[in-house]
């Protein structure tokens, strides 16, 4: 029996499809020779291609979602958080791609192999935790997507798109899909233009933007803390950090160079731009100090972009679509990369199914169990804002595991610089110190 995602397969023993020389003949993937190196325009920009996949990963339906929220209920008052983390961004997506550049080895296997079973378990356990309510929500605002565009009920889609996701990890090239689905989250730049019809005060964007108002109202709003927490867990995912290690792993193990680079920072540029703008126009156009929060309706988060006529919530709906389709399989892959890697399993999308049994049944278990859940009533705003509060904590750790594992000369060939370890520590400071704060206000309101 021969996959269509790679058809030389039955040429090839299983054991000789374990060695690397001879898997690189079998999978797509193969070492750039001299007279492959990029020269024209178009071939430079093809190359920025995995960062920008990642970047578009990284604005899934619960960035979106997260952020409609935040500018809702607080207005302008978050935007400063968008431009601090670019750097962030930029530093988290090149070391943790780095590292399973470097060590052709995933972040759980790495804590497994140097650290401990335990340590492992840890981190895996978590990434479960935060990636299966993200699976189960963005499985929601998907279908919800395509109950606005196709005017049917959502439970319709959700069996459909769960085996689409299912079919693309299982038997499919998942990474040319993937590049060819991360241009359905183009209708998403919608708020670029939404953003800009809908300012009312540029002078009070800027402001915004670039200065932090401590004494502006929101600040003592007592949710106004863990919405900051979730816009950071939306922006800091964990999972896209798994992701990072695990499939640039596959990469350099098949000889695929320059994992790493200006591609990363193209895919936080498109992050920050889309997370600032969906910030910006949510403020606007859903009018603060209402009755928005984090239990509206996906409907109405889709009037954000009001300020398009009509087609403002089609375009919402498309993009969350994209979005959705690129970013579902991405965190059901990371959280099986997890579990592999903790247990010492063979994984890899790059691997048949036949050579990575417990993998793929543990793929097939997770969009089984996501399925399942979306027969249950969730609000999927609710549901993919808690996602990103829980996402938000739990990135503390996950960040502290990079940190370690990056300046670990026992692992990697090149260590962090000093401007990089700045980044990270300031990222896990900065959320252990918005964790305690929030913690402590809990326990003095009650």
């Amino acid at each position: 029996m021969t996959f269509p995602r790679y058809p030389e397969a039955a040429s090839l023993t299983s054991e000789a499809a374990r060695d690397p020389e001879d898997r690189a003949r079998l999978l797509p993937w193969r070492a750039r020779d001299e007279d492959d190196q990029p020269h024209g325009l178009f071939d430079r920009l093809r190359r920025l291609g995995p960062g920008i996949v990642t970047g578009a990963a990284d604005v899934d339906p619960a960035l979106v979602l997260t952020a409609t929220v935040a500018g809702a209920v607080y207005g302008l008052s978050l935007l400063w958080v968008v431009p601090l983390c670019i750097p962030f961004l930029i530093t988290i997506f090149t070391v943790s791609a780095r590292i399973g550049n470097q060590t052709q080895q995933g972040l759980v296997d790495l804590l497994r192999q140097h650290y401990g079973r335990g340590l492992a378990m840890l981190c895996a356990g978590m990434v479960i935790v935060i990636n299966m309510a993200m699976i189960i929500a963005d499985l929601i605002a998907v279908s919800d997507a395509f109950s606005i565009v196709l005017q049917q009920r959502r439970i319709f889609f959700v069996a459909v798109v769960a085996f689409g996701v299912w079919y693309i990890l299982i038997f499919r090239d998942y990474y040319k899909i993937t590049h060819a689905l991360v241009w359905l989250s183009l209708p998403l730049f919608a708020y670029v233009v939404a953003g800009l019809l809908s300012v009312s005060s540029a002078s009070e964007v800027v402001k915004h933007t670039f200065f932090l108002k401590i004494r502006d109202a929101p600040f003592r709003h007592p949710g106004f803390l863990t919405t900051l927490v979730a816009l950071f867990g939306s922006l800091l995912t964990p999972y896209v950090l798994v992701w990072q290690t695990s499939s640039r792993r596959e990469q350099a193990v098949l000889g695929e160079r320059e994992p790493y680079g200006p591609g990363h920072h193209a895919g936080s540029l498109v992050t920050a731009l889309i997370s600032f703008f969906v910030l910006l126009t949510a403020a606007e156009v859903l009018h603060p100090g209402g009755q928005a929060n984090a239990n509206m309706t996906f409907r109405q988060a889709a009037n954000a972009l009001a300020p398009l006529g009509d087609m403002g919530p089609i375009l919402f709906a498309l993009g969350i679509v994209g979005a959705g389709l690129v970013a579902l399989p991405v965190l059901i892959a990371s959280m099986c990369y997890s579990v592999a890697e903790a247990m010492g399993w063979r994984s890899g999308l790059s691997e048949q199914p036949w050579e990575a049994k417990r993998f793929y049944v543990l793929i097939s278990v997770a969009v089984f169990i996501a399925t399942a859940a979306n027969f249950f009533r969730i609000n999927p705003v609710g549901a993919l804002y808690w996602s990103q509060v829980l996402a938000g904590v739990l990135s503390v750790p996950i960040l502290l595991f990079i940190l370690l594992l990056s300046n670990d000369r026992r692992i990697m060939r090149t260590t962090n610089s000093g401007l990089q370890n700045f980044w990270l520590g300031a990222a896990v400071g900065g959320l252990i110190t918005a964790g305690l704060i929030l913690l402590f206000r809990k326990i003095l309101l009650g």
